[in-house]
């Protein structure tokens, strides 16, 4: 048996599992409460206008920072608060894997996937230069890049934790970038008429450059049905390319997530690819063997989607609304003209397709 000395403290015990959970729970609520009514603005706006302009992710973030502004949040919610902006969002990024499908891929036909995949990467190279010849942050521009060549703020939550961007990065890359989506919905529909563009086309060109799949519903159900079907496969193909580039930064972006260092330790992939990384590949890898089936692909998305808006809400809620005043202008000017670079690109593809097609 163990003697303790006369003087010394007994040794401190370990936290157990169920008491590091309990510490967590305030601020798990506190978030979890934010998300729900930012699902119920949401639900109200599509009964309203028939789809949302604001999504609940967007909404989440907002009312986190208004709580943030308003509130001086106690110390026993942080920990929770924590918990959801780093573990729920990883997990969140991992059951993504799960909507992947290299099938789909294949199916749609070579042309059209090369020109996705030449935007894509010619859209990122851009919007990455833009960004730091505006003098953002390695990190930033990276938000603001992915957010603006594949599929906006799902992008820019699914690469951040990959990269370790802040809470502050993320919120204003995620919102500045949602304004925008708005005025590309209200706006697009516009070029039909001018460019005398047929349904194929503008379907083609909806898919490519609005950022949400709901906002191109938005955007081509006025236009007609053939601009709907061919715009959210398109846009279902840009966001394929979600995988590969979020692999691709958790593979070689270790520099930009500090954990680096200048020890030489021996190579190991597992130290330079994160957990939800390999998770992500593994549901990608079963979705495309069949073995998930069909039928469960929807329930997971959106449950991922739920924990994704939890993420955003306590990513709000640490956010100091003073430094997105301090980085707007830039940050503003970075996704504009990124926009515009996409826009360009992709009207110079749909100028190389045929007016229609079989898809």
């Amino acid at each position: 048996m163990s003697e303790t000395r006369i003087g010394q403290a007994p040794a401190a015990t370990a936290p157990s599992f169920i008491e590091i959970q309990a510490t967590r729970l305030p601020g798990i609520l506190l978030c979890l409460a934010i998300t729900l009514v930012a699902m119920a603005i949401q639900h109200l706006e599509e009964g309203l206008f028939g789809h949302p302009f604001i999504e609940a992710l967007v909404i989440a973030i907002l009312l986190g920072i208004a709580v943030r502004s308003l509130w001086a949040i106690p110390a026993r919610f942080h920990p929770g608060i924590s918990f959801s902006t780093k573990q729920v969002l990883e997990f969140a990024v991992m059951l993504f894997g799960a909507s992947i499908s290299l099938g789909a891929i294949v199916a749609s036909g070579p042309l059209l996937l090369s020109a996705i995949v030449a935007t894509v990467v010619a859209t990122l190279a851009a919007s990455y230069l833009i960004s730091k010849g505006l003098g953002l942050t390695t990190k930033m521009a990276i938000l603001v890049a992915c957010g603006n060549s594949i599929c906006g703020n799902s992008a820019i939550a699914a690469v951040a934790p990959v990269i370790g961007a802040s809470n502050d990065d993320i919120a204003s890359s995620i919102s500045f970038t949602a304004v925008l989506g708005v005025v590309m919905v209200l706006s697009l529909p516009l070029l039909v008429p001018l460019l005398s563009l047929s349904e194929y086309k503008y379907g083609v060109l909806a898919g490519m450059t609005v950022y949400a799949v709901p906002q191109v519903l938005a955007a081509t159900v006025p236009v007609g049905l053939i601009s709907t079907q061919v715009g959210t496969l398109v846009k279902l193909m840009r966001v394929l390319m979600l995988g590969p580039v979020v692999v691709g930064f958790g593979l070689f972006a270790h520099r930009l997530r500090g954990a680096h260092n200048a020890e030489k330790k021996p190579f190991s992939i597992w130290a330079f690819v994160p957990w939800f990384i390999l998770g992500f590949l593994a549901f990608a890898a079963l979705r495309s063997l069949g073995l998930i089936p069909d039928i469960a692909v929807m329930p997971i998305a959106k449950f991922a989607n739920f924990l994704t808006v939890i993420a955003m809400a306590a990513l709000g809620l640490g956010v100091d609304i003073r430094v997105l005043g301090k980085v707007g202008g830039k940050v503003t000017s970075a996704v504009v003209l990124s926009l515009v670079v996409l826009l360009l690109l992709s009207l110079a593809v749909i100028a190389i397709l045929p007016a229609s097609s079989g898809l």
